[in-house]
């Protein structure tokens, strides 16, 4: 059997990797090299203690208060599109307590055997960079503090041990913190890896498997016959196969529409910068200020921001100034560089409610789709990819899939396909 994955960001290639594990013949296909983007310049975190869905409690008043800073964590550009509207009234009305929790609940059970998989990644020859230091998160403001303490019970019973730090503690746990940082949530589990080595490491592993590798190939057309695909057209070839897998990202809204499927998935853009390593002793999330602060051996990247624009990677110099600003309050003696580092931008795939989409793409029989990751990428894609590859080979639907399937959108229909991007 033969499946084609379109998309070879971290989704993509977990993909083709578990597929392949499986037996499969995998093509891979790309409409740029593969591993850029959101999949090379995210944080890095193995985190399923953090995978709560980005709409939550108070989202819509601070989103509004936001739009006013041209500097602030999150920026929605102005727009009257239909889809967009729809899109963000889609957002807002999923921004309550009973909605996170639930999506909360999904994360963690779909993320429940992500560390033994990584496990198995490097126990099959794939080397990149992988700490075991755990995560800790950092609060100046006791509203957030105190909002995040009630909602643990979730994460003690997926297994994560949150342990809550007061003020004395927290500075024991990381030293270099501020007297202004309250107090703290240390996830001893957690891990963080550099997401552009893993990339580099299954993209390497693939070829040794036998996957083929297609890349700076954007799909021009899907060819359909009733409820299957038969064939996908990049630049001048033809590519056949039994089972088809859309996985493109922050590309896959547009894309999904060439199947006859419009999913509500759009680009929410992150940055990254890297930084002359400080000495922290496990990955830092900043949380009042939405900075992720992650230590690699010989450097220091700095994450954050979201915004809700096009699909184009510019940078706003301004947001990423801030992002290089907020580890003052938390760090002591922290100063941004004298000479400012190139920063990194990277599109999110974001879905209205904050979950993914995963399983069969429409009424499409042999066509299955695994997008709207949002910033969960690297903590949900071995996750993803194992129980998607169940459903592609065997037919088998993991009840971890349940709350992720695209038939949960109202107006997701089938509907006429569109030229190509």
């Amino acid at each position: 059997m033969h499946t084609v994955v379109i998309g070879g960001g971290v989704i993509g290639l977990t993909q083709a990797y578990h597929l392949a594990r499986e037996g499969e013949t995998v093509t891979v296909i790309d409409a740029r090299a593969t591993g850029l983007g959101a999949s090379k310049v995210n944080a890095g975190w193995i985190c399923p203690a953090e995978s709560a869905p980005v709409p939550g409690p108070g989202v819509v008043l601070k989103s509004m208060k936001w739009m006013l800073r041209p500097d602030s964590p999150l920026y929605i550009k102005p727009s009257l599109q239909p889809d967009f509207l729809k899109f963000m009234f889609g957002m807002w009305r999923k921004s309550n307590a009973r909605d996170q929790r639930a999506g909360f609940e999904g994360h963690l059970r779909l993320a429940a055997d992500t560390l033994g998989i990584f496990d198995e990644y490097r126990a099959d020859g794939m080397d990149f960079e992988l700490h075991t230091d755990g995560l800790l998160m950092a609060f100046m403001e006791k509203d957030n503090f105190d909002h995040h303490i009630d909602n643990l019970d979730l994460a003690s019973q997926y297994g994560r041990q949150p342990k809550v730090l007061d003020r004395d503690a927290v500075h024991e746990q990381e030293p270099l913190l501020t007297d202004g940082v309250l107090g703290g949530i240390y996830f001893p589990q957690e891990r963080h890896l550099d997401p552009g080595a893993m990339a580099t490491a299954l993209y390497h592993r693939l070829l040794a498997m036998g996957v083929k590798i297609v890349e700076n190939s954007p799909i021009d057309t899907v060819e359909r016959n009733g409820d299957r695909v038969t064939a996908v057209q990049s630049g001048g070839n033809r590519y056949t196969a039994d089972n088809f897998v859309l996985a493109a990202g922050a590309w896959s809204g547009n894309l999904s529409k060439q199947f006859g499927v419009a999913l509500p998935v759009r680009p929410g853009k992150g940055y990254s910068v890297e930084v002359p390593a400080l000495g922290l002793r496990s990955a830092v999330n900043l949380w009042d200020a939405k900075v992720a602060v992650t230590p690699f051996n010989e450097r220091l990247r700095l994450a954050g921001t979201m915004e809700f624009g096009g699909l184009d990677e510019k940078i706003n110099q301004v947001r990423v100034d801030a992002i290089l600003r907020a580890p003052a309050k938390y760090f002591r003696n922290w100063e941004p560089p004298s000479t400012k580092p190139a920063p990194m931008a990277g599109m999110r795939p974001m879905t209205p409610d904050g979950l993914p989409v995963i399983g069969h793409l429409g009424q499409l029989q042999n066509t299955f789709v695994s997008t709207g990751h949002g910033m969960m990428g690297i903590t949900l894609a071995p996750g993803t990819a194992s129980a998607l590859t169940d459903l592609i080979l065997k037919g088998r639907a993991a009840s971890t899939l349940q709350p992720f399937r695209a038939d949960r959108f109202r107006g997701v229909q089938r509907q006429q396909p569109v030229s190509a991007l």
